[in-house]
């Protein structure tokens, strides 16, 4: 690899903010853009990263036959968090450095989460659009409200996974009065906020909380894990939340779940394919209980900006020799 390292991004349009953003690599290196690469398209990926010393990819997979033909291959830079993009043991035999990103959108996320917490208690969107559709001109009474709205106070907030975006969402629950109820394998110390209680197991938050929240890797142990037997256990009262990952949850069994009333509302900013098919069950004009944002909640610009310093950072530190933030 020469002293001025070719560092190639295969989906620069998942940034997307303006071009100075990219200086800081400059920098490091000669910089190629692709605003996006095929996902599905092994070729045109090869392609693109065929002189490459380093490679940024969100989304875009990098699988064992693609790293096999691409020898001068030194680093694999992962823009997000999770790294199932990339063959690690291809990556690891071929002697390349993985690095991803942590912790770089908690704030982000975290607020997202709540929105969607909120959308459930509230309605907000439900009751905007009826207003434009006339309902409020033809009300009865100087109010209307054409869903139950409830408060988060007293209420439990059940989070399956306890990593930093959920101890913060958990933080912000907690601020609006709510009982943080929180699994993970290995408990560890409580936070700092309360009332704060571990659970034993997925099952008592699934059975007891009034707000399911996922913050758990995909895994093949967690994989479909909320499932139609699970939607029946809960509170009918009850509002399922996932911005974590959409293969976490059963799709189909989520909308009939809603459809025969097992729960109240659910909102999702995650879907098992990405971007979501025209045949998910997920798309369905009956169900105004069900709520659906495009994978979202990471995309502050305030996110974005830390990712590519965070980024930044991991190429300097192996070029010196020093990896941070290694998966592989």
């Amino acid at each position: 690899m020469s002293n001025t390292p070719h560092i190639v991004v295969l989906d620069e349009g998942t940034i997307d903010l303006d071009a100075s953003v990219w200086d800081d690599l400059r920098r490091i290196g000669r910089v190629t853009l692709h605003r996006s690469t095929p996902l599905n398209d092994p070729a045109a990926i090869a392609t693109h990263i065929a002189d490459a010393d380093i490679v940024l990819s969100n989304k875009v997979p990098l699988t064992a036959d693609t790293i096999a033909k691409s020898p001068q291959l030194r680093m694999i830079g992962v823009l997000a968090t999770g790294y199932n993009i990339v063959d690690l043991a291809a990556a690891q035999k071929a002697g390349i450095c993985v690095c991803n990103v942590p912790n770089y959108s908690t704030p982000s996320v975290a607020q997202h989460t709540l929105a969607l917490i909120l959308e459930c208690c509230n309605n907000v969107g439900r009751h905007s659009q009826a207003i434009r559709q006339g309902a409020w001109v033809d009300s009865e009474f100087f109010y209307f409200a054409d869903a139950p709205l409830v408060e988060l106070r007293g209420r439990c907030v059940g989070l399956i996974g306890f990593g930093t975006i959920a101890q913060e969402v958990g933080r912000l629950c907690s601020a609006f009065g709510a009982h943080v109820l929180a699994y993970r394998r290995n408990p560890g110390a409580a936070p700092d906020y309360g009332p704060f209680t571990w659970a034993d197991s997925i099952d008592q938050i699934i059975h007891s909380a009034d707000v399911v929240s996922l913050h758990c890797p995909l895994t093949p142990d967690t994989q479909g894990m909320i499932d139609g037997k699970r939607l029946q256990q809960m509170k009918s009262s009850a509002f399922l939340i996932n911005t974590a990952r959409g293969a976490l949850v059963d799709e189909a069994a989520l909308v009939n779940a809603l459809r025969q009333g097992h729960i109240a509302a659910a909102a999702l900013d995650v879907s098992s394919v990405e971007p979501m098919p025209a045949d998910s069950p997920l798309h369905c004009d009956d169900l105004p209980n069900l709520f659906i944002t495009p994978h979202n909640g990471w995309a502050s610009e305030e996110s974005k900006r830390l990712l590519l310093q965070i980024t930044a950072d991991n190429i300097r530190r192996f070029l010196e020799g020093k990896p941070v933030n290694v998966v592989s």
